[in-house]
Protein backbone atom coordinates (compact mmCIF):
# COMPACT_ATOMS: atom_id res chain seq x y z
CA UNK A 1 0.00 0.00 0.00
CA UNK A 2 1.59 3.20 -0.82
CA UNK A 3 2.61 5.86 2.23
CA UNK A 4 0.06 8.02 3.74
CA UNK A 5 1.17 11.69 3.19
CA UNK A 6 1.70 14.35 5.25
CA UNK A 7 2.46 18.15 5.31
CA UNK A 8 3.31 20.97 7.69
CA UNK A 9 0.39 23.47 7.89
CA UNK A 10 0.58 27.09 9.67
CA UNK A 11 -2.72 28.58 10.34
CA UNK A 12 -1.84 32.56 11.35
CA UNK A 13 -3.62 36.02 11.76
CA UNK A 14 -2.78 38.95 13.15
CA UNK A 15 -5.74 39.49 16.33
CA UNK A 16 -6.68 43.11 16.57
CA UNK A 17 -8.26 44.45 19.43
CA UNK A 18 -9.21 48.07 21.82
CA UNK A 19 -7.67 47.99 24.52
CA UNK A 20 -9.88 49.93 26.09
CA UNK A 21 -8.89 52.76 29.17
CA UNK A 22 -7.77 50.26 31.65
CA UNK A 23 -5.68 47.44 29.76
CA UNK A 24 -4.47 51.07 27.64
CA UNK A 25 -3.13 52.59 30.58
CA UNK A 26 -1.15 49.89 31.43
CA UNK A 27 0.56 49.19 27.66
CA UNK A 28 1.10 52.93 27.41
CA UNK A 29 3.01 52.59 30.81
CA UNK A 30 4.96 50.24 29.41
CA UNK A 31 5.70 52.31 26.15
CA UNK A 32 6.38 55.09 28.62
CA UNK A 33 8.90 52.98 30.99
CA UNK A 34 6.28 52.63 33.75
CA UNK A 35 4.94 49.89 35.14
CA UNK A 36 1.02 50.51 36.35
CA UNK A 37 -0.59 48.51 38.21
CA UNK A 38 -4.75 48.84 39.70
CA UNK A 39 -5.71 48.78 43.77
CA UNK A 40 -8.06 46.57 44.21
CA UNK A 41 -11.11 47.75 46.77
CA UNK A 42 -9.31 44.95 49.15
CA UNK A 43 -6.15 47.21 48.89
CA UNK A 44 -4.23 44.72 46.64
CA UNK A 45 -2.12 46.25 43.93
CA UNK A 46 -2.67 43.85 41.32
CA UNK A 47 -0.05 44.06 37.53
CA UNK A 48 -1.84 43.87 34.92
CA UNK A 49 -4.68 46.16 35.97
CA UNK A 50 -8.03 44.28 35.97
CA UNK A 51 -10.73 45.99 34.25
CA UNK A 52 -13.13 45.36 36.99
CA UNK A 53 -13.00 44.82 40.57
CA UNK A 54 -12.39 41.08 41.47
CA UNK A 55 -15.04 41.40 44.61
CA UNK A 56 -17.24 44.33 43.46
CA UNK A 57 -17.49 44.23 39.95
CA UNK A 58 -17.02 47.89 39.69
CA UNK A 59 -14.93 49.17 36.76
CA UNK A 60 -11.35 49.94 38.17
CA UNK A 61 -10.13 53.41 38.70
CA UNK A 62 -6.87 53.63 41.31
CA UNK A 63 -4.36 53.49 39.28
CA UNK A 64 -0.48 52.91 41.27
CA UNK A 65 2.97 53.07 39.62
CA UNK A 66 5.33 50.29 40.82
CA UNK A 67 8.85 49.86 40.66
CA UNK A 68 10.55 48.16 37.74
CA UNK A 69 12.24 45.89 40.20
CA UNK A 70 10.94 43.37 42.61
CA UNK A 71 11.64 39.59 43.46
CA UNK A 72 11.58 36.02 41.89
CA UNK A 73 7.99 34.44 43.21
CA UNK A 74 8.21 31.19 41.61
CA UNK A 75 10.18 29.85 38.17
CA UNK A 76 10.56 27.39 35.32
CA UNK A 77 13.13 26.72 33.41
CA UNK A 78 12.92 26.20 29.12
CA UNK A 79 15.99 24.58 28.43
CA UNK A 80 14.54 24.19 24.75
CA UNK A 81 12.60 27.61 23.54
CA UNK A 82 10.24 27.01 20.83
CA UNK A 83 9.12 29.70 18.12
CA UNK A 84 7.56 32.52 19.27
CA UNK A 85 9.03 32.97 22.85
CA UNK A 86 11.05 35.67 24.10
CA UNK A 87 14.80 34.11 23.39
CA UNK A 88 16.23 31.09 21.06
CA UNK A 89 18.56 30.08 24.25
CA UNK A 90 17.47 28.59 27.54
CA UNK A 91 15.74 31.05 29.84
CA UNK A 92 13.55 30.82 32.45
CA UNK A 93 9.69 32.24 33.13
CA UNK A 94 9.38 33.58 36.30
CA UNK A 95 6.02 35.27 38.46
CA UNK A 96 7.75 38.49 39.58
CA UNK A 97 5.93 40.44 42.52
CA UNK A 98 7.33 44.17 41.97
CA UNK A 99 8.17 46.54 44.57
CA UNK A 100 4.73 48.16 45.52
CA UNK A 101 2.71 44.98 43.84
CA UNK A 102 1.08 42.26 46.00
CA UNK A 103 0.48 40.10 42.67
CA UNK A 104 3.15 38.42 41.02
CA UNK A 105 3.70 39.02 37.28
CA UNK A 106 4.63 36.68 34.79
CA UNK A 107 7.40 37.20 32.12
CA UNK A 108 10.75 35.97 30.83
CA UNK A 109 13.87 36.03 33.30
CA UNK A 110 17.39 36.08 30.89
CA UNK A 111 19.82 33.97 32.79
CA UNK A 112 22.63 31.63 31.28
CA UNK A 113 21.60 28.80 33.30
CA UNK A 114 19.05 27.31 35.94
CA UNK A 115 21.58 27.26 38.77
CA UNK A 116 21.65 31.54 38.49
CA UNK A 117 17.57 31.58 39.52
CA UNK A 118 16.02 31.43 42.89
CA UNK A 119 13.03 32.11 44.70
CA UNK A 120 13.57 35.19 46.29
CA UNK A 121 16.17 36.87 43.89
CA UNK A 122 16.02 40.29 43.12
CA UNK A 123 15.53 41.13 39.68
CA UNK A 124 14.74 43.96 37.45
CA UNK A 125 13.10 45.18 34.05
CA UNK A 126 14.90 45.22 30.94
CA UNK A 127 13.28 47.41 28.93
CA UNK A 128 13.30 47.11 25.14
CA UNK A 129 15.08 49.90 22.92
CA UNK A 130 11.99 50.31 20.80
CA UNK A 131 8.25 50.28 22.41
CA UNK A 132 5.03 50.81 20.84
CA UNK A 133 2.42 49.80 23.73
CA UNK A 134 2.78 46.10 23.97
CA UNK A 135 3.60 43.44 26.50
CA UNK A 136 7.32 42.97 24.66
CA UNK A 137 8.04 46.74 25.77
CA UNK A 138 9.54 44.86 28.65
CA UNK A 139 12.15 42.72 26.74
CA UNK A 140 13.05 40.70 30.14
CA UNK A 141 13.55 40.37 33.52
CA UNK A 142 17.40 40.46 34.62
CA UNK A 143 19.22 39.81 37.95
CA UNK A 144 19.26 43.54 39.64
CA UNK A 145 21.90 45.57 39.82
CA UNK A 146 22.19 48.59 41.64
CA UNK A 147 19.89 50.61 39.25
CA UNK A 148 16.80 49.75 37.38
CA UNK A 149 16.59 48.88 33.82
CA UNK A 150 17.73 51.58 31.25
CA UNK A 151 15.01 53.36 29.71
CA UNK A 152 15.12 54.72 26.03
CA UNK A 153 12.41 58.02 26.12
CA UNK A 154 9.24 57.62 23.86
CA UNK A 155 8.76 60.92 22.01
CA UNK A 156 4.82 61.57 22.53
CA UNK A 157 2.25 61.32 24.92
CA UNK A 158 -1.13 59.90 23.14
CA UNK A 159 -2.55 57.03 24.70
CA UNK A 160 -2.66 53.11 23.39
CA UNK A 161 -5.75 52.31 22.59
CA UNK A 162 -5.46 49.21 20.48
CA UNK A 163 -3.12 46.17 20.11
CA UNK A 164 -2.21 43.84 16.86
CA UNK A 165 -1.47 40.45 18.27
CA UNK A 166 0.56 37.47 15.97
CA UNK A 167 -1.70 34.46 16.43
CA UNK A 168 0.07 31.08 15.00
CA UNK A 169 -0.63 27.40 15.00
CA UNK A 170 1.88 25.18 13.73
CA UNK A 171 1.10 21.56 12.77
CA UNK A 172 1.37 18.42 10.76
CA UNK A 173 -1.42 16.88 9.01
CA UNK A 174 -0.95 13.66 8.10
CA UNK A 175 -3.77 12.27 5.82
CA UNK A 176 -5.68 9.38 5.46
CA UNK A 177 -5.10 6.73 3.19
CA UNK A 178 -8.17 8.16 1.22
CA UNK A 179 -6.85 11.69 1.07
CA UNK A 180 -3.49 10.72 -0.02
CA UNK A 181 -4.93 8.58 -2.86
CA UNK A 182 -6.75 12.01 -3.70
CA UNK A 183 -3.73 14.28 -3.44
CA UNK A 184 -1.95 11.71 -5.24
CA UNK A 185 -4.39 12.06 -7.90
CA UNK A 186 -4.30 15.60 -8.63
CA UNK A 187 -0.57 15.41 -8.67
CA UNK A 188 -1.25 13.41 -12.14
CA UNK A 189 -3.90 15.59 -13.13
CA UNK A 190 -7.04 13.35 -11.92
CA UNK A 191 -10.13 14.34 -9.24
CA UNK A 192 -10.68 10.82 -7.37
CA UNK A 193 -13.53 10.58 -4.77
CA UNK A 194 -14.67 7.51 -2.93
CA UNK A 195 -17.70 5.24 -2.97
CA UNK A 196 -19.78 4.09 -0.23
CA UNK A 197 -20.70 0.22 -1.44
CA UNK A 198 -23.85 0.80 0.84
CA UNK A 199 -25.45 3.61 0.09
CA UNK A 200 -23.54 4.70 -3.52
CA UNK A 201 -22.71 8.08 -2.77
CA UNK A 202 -19.69 9.72 -3.66
CA UNK A 203 -17.79 11.36 -1.73
CA UNK A 204 -14.94 13.76 -2.93
CA UNK A 205 -12.25 15.12 -1.02
CA UNK A 206 -13.19 11.34 -0.04
CA UNK A 207 -13.87 9.77 3.49
CA UNK A 208 -13.10 6.91 5.09
CA UNK A 209 -16.20 6.15 5.93
CA UNK A 210 -19.53 6.66 4.71
CA UNK A 211 -21.00 9.66 7.16
CA UNK A 212 -24.30 8.28 6.38
CA UNK A 213 -24.28 4.75 7.38
CA UNK A 214 -20.97 4.24 8.56
CA UNK A 215 -19.58 1.81 5.47
CA UNK A 216 -15.71 1.99 4.64
CA UNK A 217 -15.30 3.59 1.58
CA UNK A 218 -13.75 1.26 -0.51
CA UNK A 219 -14.56 2.31 -4.36
CA UNK A 220 -12.29 4.60 -5.94
CA UNK A 221 -14.23 7.14 -8.52
CA UNK A 222 -12.40 9.25 -10.92
CA UNK A 223 -14.94 12.51 -11.58
CA UNK A 224 -15.21 14.43 -14.44
CA UNK A 225 -14.22 18.53 -13.89
CA UNK A 226 -16.84 19.32 -14.38
CA UNK A 227 -19.72 20.46 -11.53
CA UNK A 228 -22.45 23.09 -10.43
CA UNK A 229 -22.36 25.74 -8.48
CA UNK A 230 -24.23 25.39 -5.35
CA UNK A 231 -23.94 27.76 -2.71
CA UNK A 232 -21.24 31.04 -2.71
CA UNK A 233 -20.18 34.02 -1.04
CA UNK A 234 -18.72 37.43 -2.61
CA UNK A 235 -15.71 38.06 -0.96
CA UNK A 236 -15.32 41.78 -0.40
CA UNK A 237 -13.22 42.22 2.48
CA UNK A 238 -9.80 42.86 2.14
CA UNK A 239 -7.37 40.97 4.63
CA UNK A 240 -3.63 40.44 5.28
CA UNK A 241 -2.16 38.00 2.85
CA UNK A 242 -5.39 37.96 0.34
CA UNK A 243 -3.82 36.80 -2.73
CA UNK A 244 -6.87 38.01 -5.19
CA UNK A 245 -8.07 41.65 -5.06
CA UNK A 246 -11.68 41.71 -4.18
CA UNK A 247 -14.38 41.03 -5.21
CA UNK A 248 -14.51 37.74 -6.08
CA UNK A 249 -16.18 34.44 -5.01
CA UNK A 250 -15.56 31.75 -3.29
CA UNK A 251 -18.02 28.72 -3.65
CA UNK A 252 -19.28 25.39 -3.30
CA UNK A 253 -18.95 22.99 -6.53
CA UNK A 254 -20.38 20.05 -6.70
CA UNK A 255 -18.83 17.72 -9.23
CA UNK A 256 -20.50 15.77 -11.43
CA UNK A 257 -21.12 12.56 -10.17
CA UNK A 258 -20.96 13.26 -6.53
CA UNK A 259 -22.58 13.63 -3.27
CA UNK A 260 -21.35 16.32 -1.98
CA UNK A 261 -19.17 19.50 -2.55
CA UNK A 262 -16.03 21.24 -2.17
CA UNK A 263 -15.15 25.27 -1.64
CA UNK A 264 -13.13 26.64 -4.24
CA UNK A 265 -12.71 30.10 -6.21
CA UNK A 266 -15.01 30.94 -9.24
CA UNK A 267 -13.13 33.27 -11.32
CA UNK A 268 -13.46 34.26 -15.18
CA UNK A 269 -16.94 35.76 -14.81
CA UNK A 270 -17.95 39.06 -12.79
CA UNK A 271 -18.39 38.45 -9.24
CA UNK A 272 -22.00 40.16 -9.65
CA UNK A 273 -23.22 37.10 -12.10
CA UNK A 274 -22.22 34.74 -10.35
CA UNK A 275 -25.06 32.22 -9.12
CA UNK A 276 -26.62 28.59 -8.18
CA UNK A 277 -27.05 26.76 -10.52
CA UNK A 278 -23.86 28.06 -12.38
CA UNK A 279 -22.01 25.02 -14.48
CA UNK A 280 -18.24 25.66 -13.97
CA UNK A 281 -15.02 23.54 -14.88
CA UNK A 282 -11.94 23.39 -13.01
CA UNK A 283 -8.87 25.26 -14.48
CA UNK A 284 -5.39 24.10 -13.92
CA UNK A 285 -2.20 25.68 -12.88
CA UNK A 286 0.69 24.90 -15.55
CA UNK A 287 1.70 20.94 -15.29
CA UNK A 288 5.04 22.15 -13.79
CA UNK A 289 3.30 24.28 -10.83
CA UNK A 290 1.83 20.73 -9.92
CA UNK A 291 2.10 18.85 -6.33
CA UNK A 292 0.23 16.80 -3.81
CA UNK A 293 -2.55 19.99 -3.43
CA UNK A 294 -5.77 21.10 -4.31
CA UNK A 295 -3.92 24.24 -5.24
CA UNK A 296 -3.04 22.29 -8.66
CA UNK A 297 -6.77 23.83 -9.83
CA UNK A 298 -6.03 27.51 -9.81
CA UNK A 299 -10.20 27.64 -9.78
CA UNK A 300 -12.89 27.06 -11.62
CA UNK A 301 -14.62 29.03 -14.62
CA UNK A 302 -17.68 28.79 -16.65
CA UNK A 303 -18.44 26.12 -19.34
CA UNK A 304 -21.43 28.00 -20.87
CA UNK A 305 -23.82 25.40 -20.53
CA UNK A 306 -27.39 26.21 -19.00
CA UNK A 307 -27.61 26.20 -15.42
CA UNK A 308 -28.62 22.98 -13.65
CA UNK A 309 -31.83 22.49 -12.86
CA UNK A 310 -32.39 22.94 -9.27
CA UNK A 311 -33.00 19.29 -8.40
CA UNK A 312 -30.55 18.25 -9.44
CA UNK A 313 -28.19 19.84 -6.28
CA UNK A 314 -31.20 21.18 -3.98
CA UNK A 315 -30.05 17.93 -1.75
CA UNK A 316 -26.45 18.89 -1.30
CA UNK A 317 -26.90 22.67 -0.47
Amino acid sequence: MPRTLSAPVTVAFDYTRSTGPVIGRFLTGLRDGVVVGARTSEGRVVIPPPEYDPVTHQPTTDFVEVSSSGSVTSWVWVPEPVAGQPFDRPFAWALVTLDGADVPFLHALDVSSADEVSTGMRVQVRWAAERAGAITDIACFEPADDGAGAIVPFPGDDVVSGVVTPVELDYVYAASPEESAFYRGLAEGRLLGQRCPTCHKVYIPPRSACPTDGSPTTDEVELPETGTVTTFCIVNVPFLGQKITPPYVSAYVLLDGADIAFLHLILDIPAEEVHMGLRVKAVWKPREEWGTTIENISHFAPTGEPDADYDTYKNQL
